[in-house]
């Protein structure tokens, strides 16, 4: 591996670890208004970023009440998630497409995060799957301007 990507991979994982515990109390419950989710969306310059994402939410749900949980379930949602849009962007090329897909995407797919709610804490599972893709919605609806003005300035495809 390259100096540059190990780097990256490094920088992404630490910028996802720290605005993750900024809103903690908010990213670790049914709300799921967890803001480092919109580096997601670093996937759709360049599927080498996903390293680095999913390094960072593993390490960011070892500080979680549901640790145990969310190292399978959080990390699972979003491996699954990055490969099936990964998979997606063979197919489609234009970036602002891609990252209103990326969060339609992960707004699906937050059932398991519900379902791993259910599980730990007996929440209703359509009610919590409800709430946490309201703000997985939110914050990957946030994200879409702002990823796409930083990658005009700072062209993400290349810095990796």
């Amino acid at each position: 591996m390259k100096i540059k990507f190990l780097a990256t991979t490094g920088i992404i994982a630490a910028l996802y670890i720290a605005v993750t515990m900024l809103v903690a109390p908010f990213g670790f419950t049914e709300i799921q208004f967890r803001l480092s989710e919109m580096f997601n969306h670093l996937v759709a310059f360049n599927p080498r970023y996903m390293l680095g994402i999913v390094i960072g939410v593993f390490i960011a749900n070892l500080n979680s009440p549901l640790a145990p949980y969310d190292l399978v379930f959080g990390v699972g949602q979003t491996v699954i998630t990055l490969a099936i849009f990964i998979l997606i962007c063979k197919f489609v090329k234009n970036t602002l497409l891609r990252l209103v897909i990326n969060t339609f995407l992960f707004t699906c797919t937050m059932f398991i995060i519900a379902f791993e709610l259910n599980l730990a804490l007996e929440l209703p599972f359509l009610w919590t799957w409800l709430t946490c893709a309201i703000g997985e919605f939110a914050v990957m609806a946030i994200g879409v301007p702002i990823m796409h003005q930083l990658n005009k300035r700072l062209n993400f495809k290349d810095l990796i």
